[in-house]
Order: C-alpha cells, then structure tokens, then sequence
C-alpha cells in the first residue's frame, strides 16, 4: 500500500472532528473530507490535510474512519451502487463509528467485502465531551483479526476501553442496546425532575440526593446538573436521541423483542422535536413533560391518577 500511509478520517461532524483531534494529539497523520465546507477547518488548523474529495482520502490511506450521519451518508460517500464504490473500497479498511441498522450493515460488509475491501464496525458510546476527553467506549466487529487490531490500536487515543463485540454486525446490535439503556435512563432522570418540579422538591436537593447515591453515574451528574441550570447547550441533541430510539425500535421488532418502554420513550422524544427543540440537548425533553402536564384534563394528571389507585 505504498503512499497510503495516512488514515482518512471522513465526516466532521460534533463527533468525528472531536475524534479526529484525538488522533491528531497522538500522533496520527490525517487526510479529511467532509461533506459540508468549513467543518474541517478546526481539524486542518490542528495539523490535519484537507482532501479535495473521497477519491483523494482513499488514495491516500489504507485505514478510513467513516463518521458520518446516517446510513444513506454512508452509501453517498462511498458511491454504494455506483461504479466509483469498488474503485473507493478495494484495498481499504473502512471503520464505520456511526449508528446504524445491523442489517444494513452486515450488507455493507458484504458488499465491501466482495469489493476487495474490509469493513469494520466501530461504533462508540459516548458524547461530546467523553470524545473531547478521549473517555468513549468503542465496540468492535469485524472477521479479519489483522483489521481488528489495526482499529484497537488506532481508536486508543478516543478510547477508555475498546471492546471486542464478534462478527458484523455485532458492534451495531451492541450499540443499539446500549442506546436502549441510554435513553431510557435519561428520561426517567428527567421525568424524575419533572415529579419534583410539579411537587415542589427544589431541583438541587434532588440532585445532591441522586449524585450522593448508588443510582449516581457520569451520565446522570451531567445530565442533572444541565437540568438544574436550564442548559440546552447540546452534548446529545434531542433529534439524535430520537433517530437511536427509532432505531431501537425498527432493531427490536425485527427481533421479536417486546419494549414497551423503549416506545414510550420514543414517543418523548417525538414530541419535543415537534416542540422545535430537535436541536437542543436530551435533557430538553423536560418541555414535553411540561406540555403533557399542561394538556391533561384539568391540568392534574397526578391527581387523577391517585384517585383511581384509591
């Protein structure tokens, strides 16, 4: 693979260009693309080069990092369909971080594969700032193990621990549950701030209490800590969170797997993009819960609900 000593990084993105900082800081020599102009300038400021295309990353590198939206991002990019995709994909390991459908997936690798190509999944767990501070957890997949450690080592930067998940599209399964767990654990942190909102339980003693017991993890002292102060400054935008729920859903039906939680859920996160909050933090939900509180007869639906216990 003469001349393709860098690794293409592609998409910059909140993700992706924190990510790719991390790799820069430790040394790796980069060549980045991304669809939208100007999201590269940080990464190409930090020592990175800026390709003029897809064409020219993978000219360039044998190891690709795709960090892109969704997986219609990923076929654009790659030419999927087209001509230009084996001509993209023959000789090069493309490292997938984004969430996506495990069926999709397991055909890309199909697809690759019979290209020439390898496809590794590598899916991560964590947002801004876990990426700022190389504090992410990677979840692997992948058949060829040479590929496999190739990734491990390249992701250590990003990485407090890099977990080896099977055969694709076992990284993407992985990460779909772990999505599961996420989302329903913020908003029952943020349902839980609602109760307190609606019963007069000062938001900080809340706090305290939760940060001070065993419940207590990054996720929730972040978490709670953005309810207290009203900050929708985004680390996982509401829309995101949407997208993975949806996500979820579309994976655990496909499996048989009943979540009827996981459906409502959804269904908070629907209702605060439609509030026109898509774009703000997950902890904005708690203007859905208001909204609900406010259109339930009466505007008691506590109170309703404690009568029909009696």
């Amino acid at each position: 693979m003469g001349g393709r000593s860098a690794t293409g990084f592609v998409g910059l993105g909140t993700m992706g260009a924190h990510m790719a900082l991390r790799l820069l800081a430790a040394g790796e020599e980069l060549v980045v693309w991304n669809r939208t102009p100007g999201r590269a300038d940080a990464v190409v400021r930090a020592g990175a080069t800026l390709a003029a295309d897809v064409d020219e990353v993978v000219a360039r590198a044998a190891v690709v990092v795709l960090a892109l939206t969704d997986e219609s991002a990923v076929d654009d990019v790659l030419g999927r369909g087209t001509s230009a995709f084996a001509r993209r994909v023959r000789g090069t390991t493309l490292v997938q971080v984004g969430t996506v459908a495990p069926g999709w997936s397991a055909h890309l690798a199909d697809d690759v594969r019979a290209a020439g190509g390898t496809l590794v999944e590598a899916p991560v767990s964590g947002s801004r700032g876990p990426a700022e501070a190389g504090e992410l957890v990677v979840m692997l997949a992948g058949d060829d193990d040479a590929a496999l450690a190739t990734v491990e080592r390249l992701m250590d930067p990003v990485a407090r621990a890099v977990v080896r998940c099977g055969p694709v599209p076992a990284a993407s399964r992985t990460k779909i549950a772990v999505n599961t767990y996420l989302v329903g654990m913020v908003t029952a942190l943020v349902e839980a701030f609602h109760v307190a909102e609606r019963t007069d339980v000062d938001a900080r003693v809340l706090e305290r209490v939760l940060d001070a017991g065993p419940m207590a993890s990054a996720v929730s002292r972040t978490k709670a800590d953005k309810l207290v102060r009203a900050d929708h400054d985004v680390q996982a935008a509401v829309d995101d969170a949407w997208r993975n729920a949806r996500l979820a859903l579309a994976t655990a039906h496909d499996a048989g797997a009943a979540t009827p939680l996981l459906a409502a859920v959804e269904e908070v996160y629907r209702a605060t993009s439609a509030a026109g909050l898509g774009g703000a933090d997950m902890v904005a939900t708690l203007e859905a819960f208001r909204n609900a509180s406010r259109q339930a007869p009466g505007g008691r639906p506590y109170a309703e609900r404690k009568a029909r216990v009696r």
